[in-house]
């Protein structure tokens, strides 16, 4: 059983005035067993609905959205369901299902007496589902996204000392060297978890048996299973359907993502996608891709000013693999090996890239980078903070950051920016930049600051004479 932080989420859901919750994310990311999880710790009662094996339950949404006529049909399929007012978590599995489940949670909304949360895989694939005929609940439900487990959840699992965590935490915080000792083995902790990465059933078949030959065994058929559903749509009857042409290229995409990867500039280039078609068609299965949540992009800028969305290339980018655990799966049999021993450099340094884009994108961090069109400069990664473009330069080891540094160097051309270079060594500072080790990446958290304004008094306001 795997702790993840983003139970948090769910009592923090549960504690305040709240709406059905809607978890979103990749196939296999564990959304379903955390949901019965929290059931069981925090209701008196948790009735289970599973949209895609028991197709007998989908009767009970077909007619009027009442609550209390949902509840009959609901017990009359499922026996040992108990609806207790303020004391039951009603879970809706695989919701992309059944399109008239998702439309019945205003009704779940208004009535307010059993919290309702879904799940669902596929809920942001356009032309996945059937449409929602009878409207879907805007404004009556929220919504959270699961990701891959962090390093930071991968720590709390290995049973480490959280005042151990706690003081990295706080030297990463502090700008000050983390002791020796910990040093290397929050390193080689980290390297491990570079290989395992964070779909739990690869992690916890690490913990189980600490073999890495079956762990990869494990992503491959994580990477079967979630292919399998690849191009699944419902027709008009609600009958599963797959599209051969989008399943192609979805495949096709994602088995270019290692040759994408290894080039020196790591644009991605519809050029190597091994299908037949144009690149706005083949555009269609990276798409989808990211939609499943199994990718993510990261975008070219024109220059180094904020806010970054402005500067961004639309059709310049690189992807990476939302886990990379799953892309070390893809690379050869001796990657592991080199990544254990601390070369990252493999692929010409795609798994040091991939570290990075995978853990901004967990807490929520779009993905920019700059790279000149003559070239040089190339930095590997950009992002905002209080308005300003911060520089980001991942070298696989303790290598010179010369692109950084020589933006750095050039502030009339690039303007002024704070740099931090991530690298295998121990934190420290440079001319004009910060330096942390690689695992620092694992100890980030999304942090939103509240934004309190101050009213305008209008009983003041007059219509000047």
């Amino acid at each position: 059983m795997l702790v993840r932080d983003s139970i948090h989420e769910l009592v923090a859901w549960k504690n305040r005035p709240h709406k059905p919750l809607v978890i979103m994310g990749l196939r296999q990311i564990g959304k379903t067993y955390l949901a019965k999880k929290f059931g069981e710790e925090f209701y008196e009662s948790v009735i289970y609905l599973d949209f895609r094996s028991n197709l007998a339950v989908h009767k009970a949404f077909e007619g009027d959205f009442d609550v209390e006529k949902m509840i009959l049909a609901i017990t009359s399929v499922e026996k040992t369901a108990r609806f207790i007012p303020q004391k039951t978590l009603l879970i809706l599995d695989e919701i992309q299902d059944c399109a008239n489940a998702r439309s019945s949670l205003k009704y779940w909304a208004i009535d307010g007496r059993f919290d309702v949360i879904c799940t669902g895989s596929f809920l942001g694939v356009k032309g996945f589902r059937s449409p929602y005929i009878r409207g879907v609940p805007v404004g009556y439900e929220e919504q959270m996204t699961m990701y891959p487990l962090t390093f930071r959840e991968f720590l709390l699992n290995t049973g480490l000392d959280k005042k151990v965590y706690d003081y990295v935490q706080k030297s990463i915080e502090e700008k000050t060297m983390v002791e020796q000792t910990v040093h290397q083995s929050m390193r080689s902790l980290y390297l491990q978890y570079l290989i395992v990465g964070g779909m739990p059933e690869a992690v916890n078949k690490f913990f189980e048996t600490h073999d890495l030959n079956q762990v990869r065994e494990v992503q491959l058929q994580i990477l079967n299973s979630i292919k399998d559903d690849f191009g699944r749509y419902k027709d008009s009857e609600g009958k599963d359907k797959i599209n051969e042409v989008l399943k192609l290229r979805a495949e096709a995409c994602l088995a270019s993502l290692p040759a994408q990867l290894s080039k020196e500039y790591k644009k991605f280039q519809y050029s190597l996608v091994d299908v037949k078609g144009h690149s706005p068609e083949k555009a269609d299965g990276l798409q989808y891709l990211e939609d499943v949540g199994l990718v993510v992009k990261s975008y070219n800028t024109r220059e180094l000013s904020y806010p970054l969305e402005a500067a961004k290339i639309s059709t310049e980018f690189k992807v990476f693999f939302a886990d990379t655990g799953l892309l070390v799966s893809q690379l050869g049999d001796e990657v592991p090996a080199k990544i254990l021993s601390g070369d990252l450099g493999a692929y010409k340094g795609a798994v040091a890239e991939n570290m990075v884009a995978a853990s901004f994108s967990k807490i929520g961090k779009p993905l920019f980078y700059f790279h000149a069109p003559s070239g040089s400069p190339e930095l590997d990664f950009l992002f905002e903070k209080s308005g300003e473009v911060v520089i980001i330069e991942c070298k696989a080891s303790n290598n010179r950051a010369t692109s950084m540094k020589f933006v750095l160097a050039n502030p009339k051309r690039f303007g002024e920016h704070k740099a931090v270079k991530i690298a295998d060594s121990n934190i420290g500072q440079g001319s004009g930049y910060e330096t942390f080790p690689l695992y620092a990446l694992g100890f980030m958290q999304a942090k939103r600051e509240p934004l309190i304004v101050e009213m305008v008094d209008v009983m003041k306001l007059k219509v000047p004479e």
